[in-house]
């Protein structure tokens, strides 16, 4: 069974969705994303997973966010993920892959829906 988790351990809503994974008896794949970033190819494939827009995945109270200007709608999508790439602490987290599905952890019990 292929689990991932798009985890920063600095996040208690990531930490509470790994605990609640654990408490399944699922011990998902931990991707530090902050220290081993996806690429834009990843992204893509994750937001197909999430069946979201890229600006869905922005952390729009991030100082990136704002220094960035990603508030401008007329940005394209490319653009927004490109923005993630350099800038990880933007995607929100956290994100639980489950086979081929994917979620955002927010609440944290979001990461059981597709179990």
């Amino acid at each position: 069974m292929s689990t991932t988790l798009y985890h920063n351990p600095r996040c208690m809503k990531s930490r509470e969705a790994l605990e609640l994974l654990r408490r399944q008896g699922i011990e998902p794949q931990i991707r530090e994303y902050l220290k081993d970033p996806p690429d834009s190819e990843t992204l893509i494939s994750l937001l197909q997973q999430l069946r979201i827009s890229p600006r869905a995945l922005l952390r729009t109270k991030e100082l990136p966010y704002k220094e960035l200007n990603l508030n401008d709608k007329n940005l394209t999508d490319q653009t927004l993920i490109e923005a993630m790439v350099q800038h990880p602490i933007l995607i929100e987290r956290p994100i639980f892959i489950h086979q081929d599905q994917a979620v955002i952890g927010r609440p944290p019990e979001q990461v059981l829906s597709i179990l």
